[in-house]
Order: C-alpha cells, then structure tokens, then sequence
C-alpha cells in the first residue's frame, strides 16, 4: 500500500520544519561548549527558545493529527515521528542546560576534544535528519538515511566510551567528574533518540510499502 496523498504537505512540512529545528539547535549546542564560561548564558537562551519553537511543531502536528479524517499513514505514526523528533530537541536542550546549570568552568582540552566529537555526530544526525523528512512521502526510498543514522550511532557509542574514560583518567575534582559525566551521558542518549527515529522511518517504510 502506498502512502495516501491527502494531506502530506501539511505533515511533511511541519515534520521537515521539527528536522530544521535539530539543525539549529545543535549548532548552538556545539557554539556553548566551545565559549567562555561567561557567555554560554546568551546562548543557552536562545536554544531554549529553539527548544520551545520545536514544541510548538509538535503541538501542531499533533493537533492536526486530532483534526485530520485522512492521513498519509497511521496516526500512531505519526505521532510517534514528531514525538521522537521532539525527544532530540529535548536532549540537545537538556546538554546545553547542564552545561550551563553546573556552572562547569574551562573544560581540559582532552576532555573538551572529545565532547566535541559527540557533538560533531549529533550534528551529523540532525543534518541527515533533516534532508530526510521531506523524503517521508515515499520512506521507502530513505533506506539510506536509516542506515547512515544506525553507522552514526555506533560511532557516538565508540566517542562516549572514550570520553568516559578520558574523563575518569583526567585528574580532575570529583565533583566536576559528575557534572561532566552528566553531560557525556546526555550526548549518549540524544545519538540513541536519533536511532530511534530512524528505526521508526524504517517501520513506516516496511508498512507502506
């Protein structure tokens, strides 16, 4: 069965618009970790205002799901596609608050290295995330991204270990190893958000097709 075209711009729009937003939203995660201490407040502020853009996606989308008597496909599935791309935006939200939270000073280069190498996949899901979504009329045709998402993932999963353990080697006070660990984990679970998403787009492609 293929994937019904009444009302697909509607949805695939709004779902391409959440992607951008991940886009966005990482680079200014990434633009917090490398600024001063004294300058992370500005931009954590406007991530969160990003944050709050994607929610308001996320309502419409859900709203127009209520709303809608056809779909171009399940309703549970869609739902769950804007649930999980709202679930990336709240991690990424979620790793800039940390950082900025803990008040973590100067982060040693190792360590900040290898912070950066979490971000730089996540970055890496978002952008194939968001040249994805507008595929979504035809999720058949977006093996690709599920299986570029899925090497991604693996690769975050090989930078979290390192950065743990580079962390845990540091010599730093415990008490920044706990903030630091915090954040290294958030990362973790924003690369598997990512998967998760992908792994969806696969299933709806095995139904629609």
């Amino acid at each position: 069965m293929r994937i019904r075209k009444s009302g697909e711009s509607s949805f695939f729009d709004m779902f391409t618009d959440q992607a951008q937003h991940l886009v966005t939203g990482v680079g200014l995660l990434a633009s917090i970790l490398e600024a001063a201490p004294d300058q992370r407040g500005d931009l954590r502020k406007q991530l969160h205002e990003v944050e709050n853009q994607g929610d308001e996606i996320n309502h419409a989308i859900t709203q127009r799901i209520n709303q809608s008597f056809v779909t171009p496909f399940d309703r549970s599935d869609l739902g769950l596609l804007a649930s999980e791309l709202d679930d990336c935006m709240d991690l990424i939200d979620e790793a800039g608050d940390f950082i900025v939270l803990y008040d973590i000073g100067q982060i040693p280069e190792d360590v900040a290295t290898l912070l950066t190498e979490q971000v730089d996949v996540l970055t890496r899901c978002a952008e194939q995330t968001a040249r994805a979504m507008p595929g979504l009329k035809d999720p058949a045709g977006l093996r690709d991204y599920w299986v570029e998402i899925n090497r991604l993932e693996n690769e975050g999963d090989r930078a979290f270990r390192h950065t743990l353990t580079t962390l845990f080697n540091s010599g730093m006070d415990p008490i920044t190893i706990i903030k630091l660990k915090d954040v290294i984990e958030v990362l973790e679970r924003c690369a598997d958000a990512f998967e998760n998403l992908a792994n969806t787009v696969e299933t709806i492609a095995v139904k629609e097709s």
